[in-house]
C-alpha cells in the first residue's frame, strides 16, 4: 500500500533576524612610501676608476653597470645611482661619502670625499 502524506499549507511568517552589525566598507591599507634617490656627482679630482671601485663596493654592482653610473655622472654631471626607501638612501649615501676621496689623489688640496645627495623621485 502506498503511503501519503498529507501537507499543510499555512503560510509561515518570517522569523526577524538577529540584528547584525554592519561592516564598515571602507578598506584600510597601508600608505606606501615615497621612493627616493641616491645621486652621484661628478667631481674633477676623484679618478674615474676609484669611482667604479667605490660602486662596485658599496651597491654591489657589477664592473658594467658601475662604470656605465661613473660615466654617465662624468658626462652629465650626475647620475642615479640607487633608489628605494629613504633610510636605506640615507645610509647608501653616507657609505658612498665614507669612502673617502680617491687615495691617489691625496695629495692635491681640493681631494674631497665622492659627493652624494638624496631626492625624492615623483
Amino acid at each position: 500500500m502506498p503511503v501519503s502524506a498529507t501537507i499543510d499549507h499555512q503560510t509561515v511568517e518570517a522569523k526577524p533576524s538577529p540584528a547584525k552589525k554592519p561592516r564598515p566598507t571602507t578598506r584600510t591599507r597601508p600608505k606606501l612610501q615615497q621612493p627616493y634617490a641616491v645621486v652621484l656627482h661628478n667631481d674633477s679630482v676623484n679618478g674615474f676608476d676609484y669611482v667604479v671601485g667605490v660602486l662596485r663596493k658599496v651597491f654591489h654592482y657589477g664592473g658594467a653597470k658601475a662604470f656605465w653610473l661613473t660615466l654617465c655622472a662624468h658626462c652629465t654631471g650626475r647620475a642615479v645611482v640607487w633608489s628605494g626607501l629613504l633610510e636605506v638612501a640615507e645610509l647608501k649615501a653616507d657609505q658612498l661619502r665614507g669612502c673617502g676621496p680617491d687615495p691617489r689623489k691625496m695629495s692635491v688640496p681640493s681631494a674631497r670625499s665622492l659627493k652624494a645627495t638624496i631626492e625624492q623621485l615623483p
